[in-house]
């Protein structure tokens, strides 16, 4: 397959965690348009920093090295322009979309969670999903070979659970399953799949910054309520979309496809 004919996948989030380790999974099947913010403090109150535009570059570098044809861009995913201007850089041959970008926006009991804190995070977490679809679905029902295109959303564990002091992230993250679901149905005989992968404790800045909010000594201490025991690796989460990306998943839509340890089970 010539680089002219390869698939292109778009994904948000790309420059560090597990959208970098999906970017890197799909480098050797896929030309990549990889989206990252282009300010680490974007996102006003988070209490960490998001990712550089340098680590994107890390990231589109390695794919490269691993065959790839990467665009990078910077792209807050609260921003339908910016969104519209990452999948028009996909062209004509999108064929995946995969929307990563995730903040946690607020901690503490839920009745002290303010408006702002609950838009802080429906608006990457689940917005950021939406304006990803708007974007991209359109042009797959345009293809002629519609029904090898995939929409995946990485939401979280927390989409099927309620957590203490994580009240407006949860809401965020069931918001988006549900969008998800509703999604794959809108998009019917179309052929089109749309599914969301829900990861668990996965070594990550976001899991980091989830420690402070519960008062750990580190995230390692997550390990302990997955049945492996263990924290998930990107690597891992990323397989998971790679497979729903792939043609071999062609009968799953609609799916909650759980990558976490064993914590929901």
């Amino acid at each position: 397959m010539t680089n002219e004919s390869r698939p292109v996948a778009v994904i948000t989030g790309a420059a560090r965690g597990i959208g970098a380790a999906v970017a890197r999974r799909l480098a050797g099947d896929y030309d990549l348009v990889l989206g990252d913010v282009a300010d680490p403090c974007a996102v006003p109150d988070l209490g960490y920093h998001l990712a550089t535009l340098a680590e994107l570059d890390e990231v589109a570098d390695a794919c490269r090295a691993l065959g790839a044809r990467v665009t990078v861009r910077p792209c807050d995913v609260r921003s339908p322009a910016d969104v519209d201007a990452l999948v028009a850089a996909a062209g004509d041959r999108l064929v995946a979309a995969v929307a990563v970008a995730g903040v946690i926006g607020a901690d503490g009991p839920a009745w002290q969670q303010t408006p702002a804190d609950l838009d802080r995070d429906l608006a990457v977490n689940l917005h950021g999903v939406a304006n990803l679809a708007r974007a991209a679905v359109p042009r797959m029902l345009g293809r002629a070979e519609a029904s090898r295109c995939r929409f995946v959303a990485v939401v979280s564990s927390a989409a099927e659970r309620g957590l203490p002091r994580l009240a407006s992230y949860v809401a965020a993250k069931h918001a988006a399953l549900g969008y998800i679901r509703s999604l794959a149905a809108d998009l019917g005989g179309s052929g089109i799949t749309a599914n969301a992968v829900l990861p668990g404790s996965t070594r990550t800045a976001l899991l980091t910054r989830t420690a402070r909010a519960y008062g750990l000594d580190s995230a390692g201490d997550f390990a302990r309520h997955q049945r492996l025991g263990r924290l998930l690796e990107p690597e891992e989460v990323a397989a998971a979309v790679a497979w729903l990306c792939s043609a071999a998943a062609s009968a799953t839509t609609g799916a909650a496809f759980a990558v976490d340890g064993g914590f929901t089970g």
